[in-house]
């Protein structure tokens, strides 16, 4: 995978997830309870040509009070999926996974990314995520979050956030790194929502620049998120706009990639800030 620390422009990460649960697109690509592959390799055709530079895939949802899925289930969705999109796509593909069979399985047949919410916590993860780098030439990307999906909002307090989230994402680089993972193919995420609630969702993106100083790229996912719902009123389905924004003011302070389910509009206006941040420049 490309060094992003090195890309010109931030990049755009589409989400595509092959979930029947997920918060905010769970369930479109299934008919009759059975995953349609074809939908799904359509669906990743329109997001590459609307503007995405990764996709990223994932099979198990880890939306508030989700329940974890089997690795077995969750290969059967992963796996057929990433396999038809490499012969369509010309983008890098990402694995939204915590499992670490799913990771290697996930690699073998063509993602270049395991993006795991859970940082490599999970017993085996930190081996297989590393074998991936060493064999496939893959990245990883460390998210921070307290808990698990089903309990992380009980985890949600914090005497000084922003320093807590850097020294736990801290520890977890210091332990990919041990297990042989180098830093050039780590990205880290300061997990949105994820054990957080809006106060301290808005005061982490403000600082997020402080986030970048740990010195590797910053993945961020605040596209569609309940905070956005809580500050503007709006449903799920109706939070282009306020995605858009957040996107925006998360490049605006330091961040190298964004997860959006929005491509084309979220294109649209980093193309708009990039020419403001070039004439600035000039």
């Amino acid at each position: 995978m490309r060094q992003l620390s090195a890309a010109p422009r931030p990049l755009i990460m589409g989400i595509l997830n092959v979930t029947p649960d997920s918060f905010s697109d769970g369930g479109r690509f299934f008919l009759a309870d059975r995953l349609d592959v074809d939908r799904v390799v359509d669906a990743a055709r329109r997001m590459v040509a609307d503007g995405a530079d990764i996709l990223d895939i994932g099979g198990e949802s880890t939306r508030p009070g989700a329940v974890p899925l089997g690795a077995d289930e969750e290969l059967d969705r992963v796996v057929p999926v990433i396999e038809a999109i490499v012969r369509h796509v010309d983008v890098p593909l990402s694995v939204d996974t915590s499992d670490p069979w799913v990771m290697t399985e996930a690699v073998r047949a063509g993602a270049s990314l395991i993006n795991d919410v859970r940082a490599l916590a999970r017993p085996g993860a930190l081996a297989a995520a590393a074998a991936a780098v060493r064999d496939h030439d893959a990245a990883v990307c460390l998210m921070h979050m307290r808990g698990e999906p089903g309990t992380m909002a009980d985890h949600a307090h914090y005497e000084d956030l922003v320093r807590e989230v850097i020294d736990e994402l801290r520890a977890r680089i210091d332990l990919a790194i041990d297990a042989g993972i180098p830093r050039d193919k780590i990205l880290i995420d300061p997990g949105f929502g994820f054990a957080k609630n809006t106060e301290q969702n808005l005061r982490l993106l403000d600082r997020l620049s402080e986030v970048n100083r740990l010195g590797f790229p910053v993945l961020v996912g605040l596209s569609r998120k309940r905070m956005i719902g809580e500050i503007t009123g709006r449903s799920v389905s109706d939070r282009m706009a306020g995605s858009v924004a957040l996107a925006v003011l998360a490049i605006d302070r330091g961040a190298r990639v964004v997860r959006v389910h929005d491509v084309a509009a979220t294109r649209d206006a980093c193309r708009l800030f990039s020419a403001m941040m070039e004439t600035r420049q000039g």
